[in-house]
């Protein structure tokens, strides 16, 4: 468990594996989908495969788990994650989603991030941390930001959402960049 002001960065468990599929599968708005990858078609999944594929994928690294929840007083709200890209240059995207609209602007999502990225850069295995997303994602780029990382790459409307295109964008940070900012 990882400590933030308001809340924890936890590990997945039953509870929350269910939690997290409500908000992925089942809520009906499905707020966060607007900005997290709506250009991606996400296959419906029953939940039992959910579960067992998230078990399956529960370590991105010895000891070290690919998703932490983001709760707050004991209810779940969104995660951070990580995937390999490169295990030969040691190159992990991240992301962060705050599934729970309500919580949306609350000023936890710079504060977990840093966390998240500390958390990983700390655990020595990894070289450079990086996001993608899309250039209608203004939140998403500020808060990669204010977290030390830098754009390296926009492809021009490589994305459609909306029957609008947009920007990809990736952006990183190396480790020994991050030594300058986190520690």
């Amino acid at each position: 468990m990882i400590k933030f002001s308001k809340g924890t960065l936890e590990s997945l468990n039953e509870k929350i594996m269910n939690d997290l599929y409500y908000w992925k599968y089942e809520e009906i708005e499905q707020n966060a989908k607007k900005w997290n990858g709506p250009y991606i078609k996400e296959p419906q999944i029953d939940k039992s495969s959910f579960i067992n594929e998230l078990e399956k994928n529960r370590y991105i690294y010895s000891n070290v788990e690919s998703t932490l929840a983001i709760m707050m007083n004991g209810n779940f709200i969104g995660t951070v994650g990580s995937y390999w890209i490169d295990k030969n240059t040691n190159w992990l995207e991240i992301g962060i989603v705050i599934y729970n609209s309500d919580y949306w602007e609350s000023s936890i999502g710079t504060e977990v991030f840093q966390l998240w990225i500390d958390y990983l850069f700390k655990k020595d295995f990894v070289h450079r941390l990086g996001i993608s997303t899309w250039s209608g994602n203004k939140r998403m780029i500020k808060l990669a930001q204010k977290v030390g990382m830098q754009e390296e790459a926009r492809i021009r409307q490589a994305r459609s959402v909306n029957g609008q295109y947009f920007d990809a964008v990736k952006m990183g940070i190396l480790k020994l960049e991050w030594r300058g900012v986190g520690e």
